[in-house]
């Protein structure tokens, strides 16, 4: 289990690098949005490429982001039940979700965008706009951020289990968002 959690921590590890970088680029976005919106209105100016790289951006932002968020404990829930259960019990609602829910759909999904983006890859792929960008980069983002939740799946599922077992201490409170 010693093994075991140090892969996790390693994985977590590599969530948060991506995830610091999503983080920035959720600026980027605004300021390509923004620089965008500008050059348009005041100079009549308006460019495929740049609206493309923030569609890009955006995706790598929520894929990637995504392994970071889970790490966090920061997925929305269905909180009929979650909010209103001891601890043990909520290890074992995160254990069982974990396993038949978001690990098998992850690993589909990762084998499924593969062939996608290998297609665009080896065609080399272009935007069909005029001045667009390589459509494989972002195809690649898809398994990236499949793959990556794969393994912040994998590392909250060891953590979960070694929780259970009295191993390590987990906080699973959650707080519903404010709507």
């Amino acid at each position: 289990m010693n093994l075991l959690l140090g892969l996790s921590r390693s994985v977590d590890r590599l969530s948060e690098f991506f995830g610091r970088i999503a983080e920035y680029l959720v600026l980027l976005c605004c300021l390509i949005s923004a620089g965008n919106a500008i050059i348009r209105y005041i100079f009549n100016i308006s460019s495929n490429g740049w609206l493309e790289i923030q569609w890009y951006l955006f995706a790598y932002v929520v894929l990637v982001g995504a392994s970071h968020t889970l790490r966090k404990n920061g997925h929305v829930r269905v909180d009929l039940i979650y909010g209103s259960v001891s601890e043990r019990k909520r290890l074992w609602i995160d254990t069982i979700g974990l396993i038949f829910f978001l690990l098998p759909v992850c690993v589909y999904m990762t084998f499924l965008c593969w062939p996608f983006f290998w297609l665009s890859f080896t065609q080399n792929e272009m935007s069909s706009n005029a001045g667009g960008l390589l459509r494989w980069p972002v195809k690649l983002v898809l398994v990236a951020g499949f793959a990556l939740l794969v393994l912040q799946g994998l590392s909250e599922l060891v953590k979960r289990i070694a929780a259970l077992n009295g191993r390590v201490e987990i906080d699973t409170r959650y707080e519903k968002p404010l709507q």
